[in-house]
């Protein structure tokens, strides 16, 4: 019987560290390039919450999700071009920002070059030029 009990020792301190190891390439299989099915929705969410003033949003545009180089890897990536307002409600200009997604989801919005945004195919987003009309804006 205490053979059999080390026996099962044997086989469950064998387990264990194969279990991990599983788990862990299953973490790293993981697909970092999912289309992003609600890119419009993350990046007004996120624009919401980051922009000085969100209200009154004019010329924007956006672009595809579109798998482009990031970095060393590629990742699904949006343009978004609009003439959004500072703190002291002034029109700050149109710019350019890029969405790039991980996952399926929104990981970054920042200002775009010329090179990450410059042949985007933009089409209207009006979406955004609503954004906080209806509803009241925190």
């Amino acid at each position: 019987m205490l053979r059999n009990a080390a026996h099962l020792f044997l086989v469950v301190a064998a387990a264990v560290p194969l279990a991990a190891c599983s788990s862990d390439k299953k973490a790293a299989e993981e697909n970092p390039n999912i289309f992003p099915a609600d890119y419009k929705g993350e990046i007004l969410t996120t624009m919401t919450a980051s922009l000085d003033d969100p209200t009154n949003i004019r010329n924007a545009y956006i672009s595809e999700p579109v798998l482009r180089a990031a970095g060393r890897e590629e990742r699904y990536v949006v343009c978004v071009r609009s003439d959004t307002r500072n703190a002291y409600k002034e029109y700050a200009g149109t710019k350019d920002r890029i969405a790039i997604f991980y996952g399926g989801h929104l990981n970054q919005l920042i200002e775009a070059t010329k090179e990450q945004c410059g042949s985007a195919v933009y089409k209207p987003f009006p979406e955004l030029e609503h954004l906080c009309q209806a509803k009241k804006c925190v």
